[in-house]
This record gives structure tokens, C-alpha cells and sequence, in this order.
């Protein structure tokens, strides 16, 4: 029987960031993905050395091994010269110390959206961005943090929509050992990618390690898409109740690629987390003890 890979949720810090641990385990998960400020905010309270401290000794008694964090909502590197790149530069090396003080293992981020400069020029202003980040923020040995781009659906000038964007960004860093990538199945279903389909599936794997190599895959967000295939528009369902279907994500537990890849939910959590509960329930259920749920019938291809 296949073991599944660390599964878990994005979990509320609501009360304190070590508060994350008391939610993962009441869901039992054993990876999770937090936010190390405020989403929404540029600047962040200051964090502490002891609740450093506490949020350590936290994880470390806790059942969750992989550790994620999602950066501000706000950061686009992709902006040319002037007051928002220069915030989201400096934005995203405070998030990238906070994981490193805290421990968390990789730190998810949108790469941004060019404003009508093109891919190419957006491109290079991302991986400009990363390099001036890592330049402010050392990766010591003991808690390494790598800044994890996120494929995204392509709704307006979001870059990120195919692989090779992030292929690109990451081969222009001067330390792309400190880059890697995590992939939203919502996004790339979204952007083009059949992965609702056998071959399909198939077919963005062997993308994925042709362009990134799998090893750049820090974390995987499993979230359904309320709009259809190739639509470029990021809505997030919860699991069976989109566009995607469930045999997708049945065929992800169970890929031997992908075991010991994080994998965590984004969808709404719910009143007192039963959403997550749901959503965890019915992906646990996906791997064999039993019957395999039949998928959604589609005429599909992937779209460039």
C-alpha cells in the first residue's frame, strides 16, 4: 500500500504563531503552511527571540515535519524601479529571516506581475529581485530556507503560468540552490495544464523535472478550481466539489516522485476547520484501502 506524502493545511498563527501546532494537531497533519506576518501588511511586527524560542519547541513536539511559510500577498517582484519593488524586496528578505529564525523550510511567493513590461523584462526583474533578496539574508547550514516560486493560473500579467517562467527566473540567480518551486494544482489546471487527465498528468510531470528537475519541488498546494480548465483565473474549490476531479489528486498520493513532498491544502478552512477537516478526510481516503472514485469525463488539452 502507498504511504502517503506529509499532508496537511495552511493553518491560522490566530493568538501566536506557535498556536499553529495545537490546530495541525487537532487536524493531524504533518505538514503544514503559515503566514510569519500579516498577508495583507508590508511591514511586520517584530519577532521576538523567545517566541522564536517557543515556536521552535513547538514544532519540535509536534507531529508536523515539514514546515512552510507563504509570503505577503503584496510583494511583486516583477515591478519595475520605484516604491513597490523597492518594498518588495525589502518585504520579502524580512519574511526569509523570520523563516530562518523560526525554522520554516521553504517560503512560498507569487513571482509578480509585469504591468504590461512583457514576460521577458518581468522575467528578469524577479530574478534581479531574488538575488538582492539572498544577498540580505544568509542560509545557515542548521536551518536552511529556500524562497519556493509558485506556478500561477496567468490571470492579467501574473507571470508564472508556465513552467518555463520559473525555469527562467531560476536559471538567472547567482544561487538557484536557494530557489525552488511549489505548484498549486488549481493554478496549474488554470493555466493550461491537463493534469485532470491521465496523459495529461503525465505530461506536466515530465515537464516539471525536464525544466525545474524535481528536486527544486519544495511543496505542493492541493486546492480544486471552481473555474474551468485553461480558464486563467485563480478560484480555489474545495477537493471533488470543482472542475478538477478527484483522480487527480489520487494519482499525486499515490506518485513514488512525490512522496516525501509536502502537500497542503489552501482551500477555505471552515468553522472551527471543518472544511480542512473535510478536505484532509477525503484525501486520505484516496489512497488505496479500498475503491477508486471515477473521475469527471472531459474534453480537454493542454493550452500553451
Amino acid at each position: 500500500m502507498p504511504t502517503l506524502p506529509p499532508l496537511g493545511a495552511h493553518i491560522s498563527v490566530a493568538g501566536g504563531l506557535a498556536t499553529a501546532f495545537e490546530r495541525a494537531a487537532d487536524l493531524g497533519c504533518d505538514a503544514i503552511q503559515i503566514f510569519v506576518k500579516n498577508a495583507n501588511q508590508w511591514r511586520g511586527r517584530e519577532l521576538g527571540d523567545e517566541e522564536v524560542g517557543t515556536f521552535r519547541a513547538s514544532h519540535a513536539g509536534s507531529a508536523v515535519g515539514p514546515l512552510m511559510a507563504h509570503a505577503s500577498y503584496l510583494i511583486n517582484l516583477a515591478a519595475a524601479d520605484g516604491e513597490i519593488r523597492e518594498k518588495s524586496v525589502a518585504a520579502l528578505a524580512d519574511e526569509l529571516d523570520r523563516c530562518v529564525r523560526l525554522g520554516v523550510g521553504g517560503l512560498v511567493v507569487h513571482p509578480g506581475a509585469h504591468l504590461g513590461a512583457g514576460d521577458d523584462t518581468g522575467i528578469d526583474r524577479v530574478a534581479a529581485g531574488l538575488d538582492r533578496v539572498l544577498a540580505l539574508v544568509a542560509d545557515p547550514a542548521d536551518t536552511p530556507c529556500r524562497i519556493l516560486l509558485e506556478n500561477t493560473a496567468g490571470q492579467g500579467t501574473c507571470l508564472g503560468h508556465r513552467l518555463e517562467h520559473l525555469a527562467a527566473m531560476r536559471a538567472q540567480v547567482a544561487v538557484p540552490q536557494r530557489i525552488g518551486v511549489c505548484l498549486d494544482t488549481c493554478h496549474a489546471f488554470a493555466a493550461g495544464y491537463a493534469i485532470h487527465e491521465a496523459a495529461g498528468y503525465e505530461d506536466f510531470v515530465a515537464a516539471v523535472a525536464e525544466l525545474l528537475g524535481l528536486d527544486a519541488l519544495g511543496g505542493m498546494h492541493l486546492n480544486d478550481s471552481v473555474k474551468p480548465f485553461a480558464s486563467r483565473r485563480d478560484r480555489h474549490a474545495h477537493l471533488g466539489e470543482g472542475e478538477i476531479g478527484l483522480d487527480a489528486f489520487a494519482r499525486l498520493l499515490q506518485d513514488p516522485r512525490f512522496s516525501t513532498v509536502p502537500m497542503v491544502l489552501e482551500t477555505e478552512p471552515g468553522d472551527e476547520m471543518a472544511g480542512h477537516r473535510k478536505d484532509l478526510e477525503i484525501l486520505r481516503g484516496l489512497v488505496p484501502s479500498g475503491e477508486k472514485k471515477p473521475a469527471k469525463k472531459r474534453k480537454s488539452r493542454r493550452v500553451s
